[in-house]
């Protein structure tokens, strides 16, 4: 008797949990219909003329022009890119609050600042797509290079040796792959090289330029103007091969020794918040793809010196936990970290 009394309680909350569901599937895909039926927001975490911001701007104004609603542009720099990205982390996930990530927020940092994460980047993120894949290239004040008759990645690292702690390496910010890869630098050298972190690639450029700075390995895209333009000396690309923006820029590992195997990138993509109905994350997911794989779009992105991607969203997440495996293990060979 006891039994059938604990059944009868028990079917009717199955069945309160099974319409539920229903309700909140129909509701999703409602949605997922009528999305978006408004201004989409996206958030990129570093200053405006940097490769995120461009790239966030190329994106932007074709979904605009695909869906027939607002999309802006919202800077929110600070913290190494964190502050841009707690934000969205914490915003309303309905699809109307974008994220353009990078290797930064979603691999890197997690290892740099630990506990101190303002969010979890697996957990409070759902993945869209890979916009691009982008190489740094390791670029100097061309003036600061003639003085010093530094010509090539060996004869940097041979007036590094000789002045150490006396040459400043500039960042897009603490934890990005633009410092992370100075750091390996450094490691493998052994060399000593003052870190100066900026709030995005632009400004950190305008100082390089000015001669501020010495020296970068910036996200290709932000330098590759003034290098073309003779301020800036490209001595070496972080890619495994040679790439066609720079086509007599050698890669760092070609210089051998401790730097044979000296290979690192960037990447940019696309999130929302975690809970986003998936109707909606499917949705965003097409129309990213299709944009970025457009031919038009991807002469622009080309252009810029970066490789467009545009894959799905499942596809994106496993590359970002490969990833975050990757440069854990880079911040602690180089000792790398945070203040």
């Amino acid at each position: 008797m006891e039994t059938r009394v604990k059944i009868r309680h028990i079917l009717p909350a199955a069945a309160m949990a099974i319409l539920a569901s229903g309700a909140a599937q129909a509701q999703n895909q409602a949605a997922a219909q009528n999305y978006p039926s408004k201004q989409i927001t996206v958030i990129v975490p570093f200053t405006s003329g940097g490769t995120t911001d461009v790239l966030a701007r190329l994106v932007g104004a074709e979904l605009s022009k695909s869906w027939g609603q607002p999309v802006i542009i919202e800077n929110k720099p600070g913290a190494a890119a964190n502050t841009g990205s707690a934000f969205v982390a914490r915003s309303a996930p309905d699809g109307y609050t974008l994220l353009m990530g990078t290797v930064g927020t979603h691999a890197i940092n997690p290892a740099l600042y630990g506990a101190k994460m303002p969010f979890d980047h697996i957990k409070d993120f759902t993945p869209l797509s890979m916009v691009a894949s982008v190489p740094n290239v390791l670029a100097v004040n061309a003036e600061w290079a003639e003085r010093n008759k530094i010509t090539d990645v060996k004869t940097l690292v041979g007036y590094l040796k000789a002045n150490p702690g006396k040459v400043n390496c500039a960042s897009s910010g603490a934890g990005t792959s633009i410092h992370l890869s100075c750091e390996m630098f450094k490691s493998k050298t052994k060399t000593e090289i003052v870190h100066v972190p900026y709030k995005g690639s632009a400004p950190a450029v305008t100082d390089l330029v000015a001669g501020n700075v010495e020296l970068m390995f910036d996200n290709l895209p932000s330098s590759l103007g003034q290098i073309k333009a003779g301020k800036l000396k490209a001595l070496a690309v972080t890619t495994a091969k040679p790439i066609a923006a720079l086509p007599n820029v050698p890669t760092v590992a070609q210089s051998g020794g401790d730097l044979a195997d000296f290979e690192a990138g960037s990447w940019f993509g696309l999130f929302v918040p975690a809970g986003t109905p998936a109707p909606i994350v499917a949705k965003l997911e097409q129309e990213v793809s299709r944009i970025v794989q457009q031919p038009q779009m991807r002469e622009k992105i080309l252009a810029q010196g970066a490789e467009p991607v545009g894959n799905k969203s499942a596809d994106f997440a496993g590359y970002i936990k490969t990833e975050t495996a990757k440069w854990a293990q880079v911040v602690k060979t180089s000792g790398a970290r945070v203040d």
